[in-house]
């Protein structure tokens, strides 16, 4: 005889027990809903309680700073063109540190992430702080680490670029390894059995697989350097932020040149995610967008 646990289910019990798991699962979203609803409201009001000004006092004059650029733009925009020059040795710097960052960035971390990859690591041992390293590197944002080599170095494009290098390489460093995951061991064991070294395997049995992944998340960071580079400028690290930041003072009368700035930077964030997108679309589907894009 079989105990009633043992019987087989019908229909009827199967259906009941899914809708009792999704009412379970419904109630612990609701749940989970509603402590992150009473988290935001609860730091909201504890961020403006901690504000200078308030928030519910200011927020009609958020739109303020907004117009007087707007305002000076327009009333002299005959002068945009010469701002545009002006400023353009400075974006140039501004490039040049993103550049420079997103190489020597993504040399490090092609090399960290196969430490830190399983099955490649010379040694296994070598994952686990090889990882973490990474995590500490993607962790600490650049304006910090910035801002303390400022301290020692002074101000300048190569603090800003040695910032962005070390963020770039713990970014990079978790893509690459997930990306060398993936990649077939085959001819890394190929190699291996031909006498080949550690350092040969990984550049001739892994790179060549992995390589257009690599570019390809190497042109995204490289997007996002030139912001973060600008961004760094704010806080004397050289390029166009720190020029930024000097016109930008109110009461100066240079809110026409701070919009030709603007106006600089929005050009050139288009214009490189354009051609990154362009080579990152080559990259990842090859010969088909090539195709398309003749099509087109």
């Amino acid at each position: 005889m079989t105990s009633a646990a043992d019987a087989p289910q019908t229909t009827t019990d199967i259906r009941t027990d899914y809708l009792a798991q999704m009412r379970h699962k419904r109630m612990l979203n609701l749940i989970l809903l509603l402590v992150f609803a009473a988290l935001m409201v609860s730091g909201f009001y504890t961020a403006d309680a901690r504000n200078a000004g308030g928030f519910w006092n200011g927020w009609r004059q958020m739109l303020d700073f907004p117009a007087d650029v707007v305002g000076e733009a327009i009333e002299r925009a005959h002068l945009l063109p010469g701002y545009l020059l002006k400023y353009l040795p400075s974006l140039l710097e501004t490039i040049n540190i993103a550049g420079a960052a997103t190489l020597i960035g993504a040399l490090i971390a092609l090399f960290a992430s196969m430490l830190a990859t399983r099955g490649l690591a010379p040694a296994g041992w070598l994952i686990g702080p090889v990882r973490r390293l990474l995590d500490v590197l993607r962790a600490v944002p650049e304006i910090v680490v910035a801002l303390v080599l400022i301290f020692l170095l002074g101000g300048g494009p190569v603090p800003a670029m040695i910032a962005i290098a070390l963020h770039t390489v713990g970014a990079l460093g978790k893509l690459f390894s997930e990306v060398n995951e993936n990649a077939s061991l085959k001819p890394v064991e190929g190699l291996a059995s031909t006498g080949g070294s550690w350092m040969q395997q990984m550049m001739l049995g892994v790179v060549p697989q992995v390589a257009p992944n690599y570019l390809s998340y190497a042109l995204l960071r490289f997007e996002i350097n030139i912001r973060a580079s600008a961004i760094l400028g704010f806080v004397g690290a050289g390029g166009i932020g720190y020029d930024l930041r000097n016109t930008m003072s109110w009461g100066q009368g240079k809110f026409d040149e701070a919009a030709a700035i603007f106006l600089l930077l929005f050009g050139t964030i288009i214009i490189v995610d354009q051609i990154s997108s362009h080579f990152r679309n080559r990259l990842t589907h090859g010969k088909a967008y090539k195709d398309k894009g003749a099509v087109l």
